[in-house]
């Protein structure tokens, strides 16, 4: 599955870039994300490990992640390493009026969720979550 949302957000590329690459703080605009467990001492940069407990609608799960490239102030890659496997990518354009914050991610399920089926069927829903995610995020950053 590849999803792609992306939003403006009318904030220096700097602040959105703080915004993006404190990790420990996504649970604050990721309204999917509950608890973020980091399994390495670092918490910024490549190589990061971390455990997130993700909850959509009654459905839970951990999301294992390891931070795979990082690249200030523009681009965050992971890779989904759990139950669901694949990568995902932050990427900040800076553009007239703000940023281009996009989220990228293709999504790999196992056999018992469903496999490609599965894939197919949530992608409409992530695509809804992620651009929330984002909006929150925006709305954050540009609060008075």
């Amino acid at each position: 599955m590849g999803v792609t949302v992306a939003v403006l957000i009318d904030a220096p590329l700097e602040k959105v870039w703080q915004a993006a690459a404190d990790l420990a703080t996504h649970v604050e605009w990721m309204a999917d994300a509950e608890r973020i467990v980091f399994q390495t001492p670092q918490r910024a940069g490549v190589g990061t490990r971390m455990e997130v407990l993700t909850r959509i609608g009654p459905f839970t799960i951990t999301d294992e992640m390891e931070v795979t490239g990082w690249d200030p102030p523009h681009q965050i890659t992971v890779r989904h390493q759990g139950l669901v496997t694949g990568e995902g990518e932050f990427r900040l354009d800076p553009v007239a009026g703000g940023v281009v914050f996009t989220w990228s991610e293709t999504l790999h399920f196992p056999w018992h969720l469903g496999g490609p089926v599965g894939v197919s069927l949530t992608q409409p829903l992530f695509r809804w979550i992620w651009r929330r995610n984002l909006t929150r995020l925006r709305e954050r950053l540009t609060r008075v």
